[in-house]
């Protein structure tokens, strides 16, 4: 099979001669410095060499667990947030029919995802629709503890056992989560549970091709060996001894360095594909959550093109030139579908009849790449032969290794996140959790002075 492939011809364009060649020594140092783990974050290495170590044993156990969910549920609902459920949407959505949540074709259980926020409503309507089904939970949570999916796990572990019984409830309750510490490990254990394993070494953003993500997607009815395979060879294709020149992530993670030293301070991902909408949101968090510290970091974004070309597309063509867009362009659609004929041809489209919708959505693509790029855009373009689980697994272990690469030559730790437990912490103290007295006092102190 083929790869993904590459081109930064529109984008470097935009950039010195010779300047994204320039970085190749900061590329090879970056890829060196993960693979002898001397970069900064290097307790987080787990995901380097991942594909290329699961076994077939243990995509066996992911699947044999799934199957049982499979045979029993009506219903999968997998709690978890940030990256402990992005990936396995990013893939579900991106592989399953748009209106799966309409068809119900009972070869599949349907497939929900909670614990990713607070709402009420949502959760309120999510038990109601869970009444009278045969429902299981994935937990996927390291510790337990995150505020959303604990609340959320609360929840869907009193409906399963109140429905179904205690004992018929374990059977269909998964826990993903640390191999020793943690609430969620100690329920499972006292539960009797089923469970696997976050890796220590495996932050949640990078942990799709972990059971974190391979569970649900296995559930959901897609071949997760199929989809560990095309990241296994893609973690060949951008190995630290493929020349710079021939290796797409190095090459990825170069342009978008050499673009954000030229003042291109917002990446857009773009896609012509609706069923990529979830991808673009896990690619949203690898990179946001990756480089975004130290007062640096390209800011990602993200359109639905064409879809959003009516109303981001003024602002792209001739706003502040402070973007460039990375588009992911699908080559063949799975399906064909040929535009009609229509005698009275009121809306003056017959001059499409007989031909492909998807010719009239690559010409929509090429003619907006060339709008762009004129008006000042620059323009990086990932071509994926056809939407499945091998290109998938490609697509994920690319962005993955060259975001590893970009933030160490940015200069950052691009596996921690510390800027993310501020708002935690003003919560916390905020809603009086034990242990919190002092911050729920200085809080108050300061809202009173505000007010």
């Amino acid at each position: 099979m083929n790869n993904i492939k590459l081109d930064i011809t529109k984008a470097a364009c935009f950039l010195g001669a010779g300047a994204v060649k320039a970085f190749e020594p900061k590329v090879k140092a970056a890829q060196q410095a993960l693979e002898e783990g001397t970069c900064p974050g290097n307790d987080f290495l787990g995901w380097l060499h991942l594909p290329s170590s699961i076994t077939p044993q243990f995509l066996d156990e992911i699947q044999a667990a799934a199957n049982t969910l499979r045979a029993k549920c009506e219903v999968v609902v997998v709690a978890g947030i940030g990256g402990s459920y992005l990936g396995a949407r990013a893939v579900i959505e991106a592989l399953g029919n748009s209106f799966a949540w309409l068809i119900q074709d009972k070869k599949n259980p349907v497939i929900l995802f909670a614990g990713n926020n607070i709402g009420e409503d949502y959760l309120s309507e999510m038990t109601e629709y869970l009444k009278g089904k045969k429902f299981g939970v994935i937990n996927i949570s390291k510790s337990g503890t995150t505020t959303e999916t604990a609340l959320t796990f609360r929840l869907l572990k009193k409906q399963c056992e109140a429905q179904m019984g205690k004992e018929a409830a374990k059977d269909v309750i998964i826990a993903v989560t640390d191999a020793k510490r943690g609430a969620a490990r100690t329920c499972a254990d006292k539960e009797g549970y089923k469970s696997f394993i976050i890796p220590d070494n495996v932050g949640g953003r990078f942990s799709v091709l972990t059971p974190v993500g391979l569970l649900p997607i296995a559930c959901a009815g897609f071949d997760i060996k199929a989809l560990v395979q095309g990241a296994a060879d893609m973690e060949k294709a951008c190995g630290k001894d493929v020349p710079f020149e021939d290796n797409p992530a190095a090459l990825y993670a170069a342009v978008r360095n050499g673009l954000y030293g030229a003042d291109k301070k917002i990446e857009i991902m773009v896609n012509y594909q609706p069923k990529l909408h979830f991808f673009s949101e896990w690619w949203k968090q690898l990179y946001g959550e990756s480089e975004g510290k130290d007062k640096k970091g390209i800011f990602p974004a993200s359109c639905d093109f064409t879809t959003d070309l009516h109303s981001m597309g003024q602002w792209i063509q001739d706003g502040e030139r402070t973007i460039f867009e990375t588009v992911i362009s699908i080559e063949k659609p799975n399906r064909s579908l040929l535009f009609p004929n229509d005698d009275e041809n009121l809306d003056g489209l017959n001059f499409l009849a007989g031909k492909r919708v998807d010719e009239v959505n690559k010409m929509a693509e090429l003619g907006t790449r060339l709008a762009h790029v004129d008006g000042g855009v620059p323009n990086i373009r990932v071509s994926v032969p056809e939407l499945n689980e091998y290109y998938i697994g490609q697509l994920i272990y690319f962005f993955e290794i060259a975001c590893g690469i970009s933030g160490n030559i940015l200069g950052v730790n691009p596996f921690n996140q510390p800027g993310v437990e501020a708002y935690k912490k003003n919560m916390f103290a905020l809603l009086e959790k034990p242990g919190y007295e002092a911050d729920t006092k200085a809080i108050k102190e300061r809202l009173a002075k505000e007010d």
